[in-house]
């Protein structure tokens, strides 16, 4: 699927999976347009479900991803096209930044919203490690702005070699950054920040506690957040 219609889709979809999956809360001024690069950490396949449920489907947001480990094999290749919205780039032994560059160029020029985990891999140990450089690179080139995203709770729901386990889940926008002005570590520091300001928060599931309160007659425990909280705690 792509356009409007599959982000739309995508968008109510993982809605629906981040309330029953603990709750989720937005913060920070979300894209409302696209052209733009997103960085953000990564512990989880959860991360990009999360982003989906938070991103505005009209900033068509897609998620630069290894060829040769979800395009390769049939079922990762369904997954990641149809629910997840992804762009494939092939890594090569002399360097990845032309495949990036040539795969998301043509996406930022339609007005897309590309994802990339500066990280290379997902996190086992909690921290955010050193980002590669390829996408301040690749804005600087495009000439768009680059925005940090902190999230939080998504290496609790489904840690790498691990197990599903519902928890409270967190997305942190930050304030577009010029990608001219800054480097990879200050795109790093800025993500850290976001994520250290506050703990996080248990995001409201309405739909989760109605049905918990409907067969077990008890509220559910994550049903409880701040009035201020947006996306998919309101």
């Amino acid at each position: 699927m792509s356009g409007r219609l599959a982000c739309t889709l995508r968008y109510y979809l993982w809605r629906t999976v981040s309330s029953w999956s603990g709750g989720l809360t937005v913060t920070g001024r979300r894209p409302q347009r696209g052209g733009c690069i997103l960085v953000a950490n990564h512990s989880s396949h959860a991360d990009t479900a999360v982003l989906l449920a938070a991103l505005p489907p009209r900033v068509k947001p897609v998620f630069a991803a290894a060829s040769d480990y979800w395009f390769d094999v049939p079922a990762r290749r369904f997954v990641m096209t149809s629910l997840a919205g992804g762009l494939p780039v092939r890594r090569t032994e002399g360097g990845t930044y032309a495949a990036l560059l040539a795969a998301a160029k043509p996406a930022l020029a339609q007005g897309r919203t590309v994802v990339i985990y500066p990280e290379g891999t997902r996190s086992t140990d909690g921290n955010i490690h050193e980002f590669r450089s390829g996408a301040l690179h690749l804005a600087r080139d495009c000439g768009v702005p680059v925005v940090p995203v902190a999230l939080l709770g998504t290496g609790e729901v489904l840690p790498k070699n691990g197990h599903y386990s519902p928890t409270p889940m967190e997305v942190r926008f930050g304030e577009p950054m010029d990608p001219t002005t800054t480097t990879a570590e200050g795109l790093r520091r800025a993500v850290v920040t976001l994520r250290d300001e506050n703990p996080v928060r248990e995001g409201r599931s309405r739909v989760r506690s109605a049905i918990t309160l409907l067969f077990t007659g008890r509220h559910d425990r994550y049903a409880h957040a701040d009035r201020s909280e947006y996306g998919l705690a309101a």
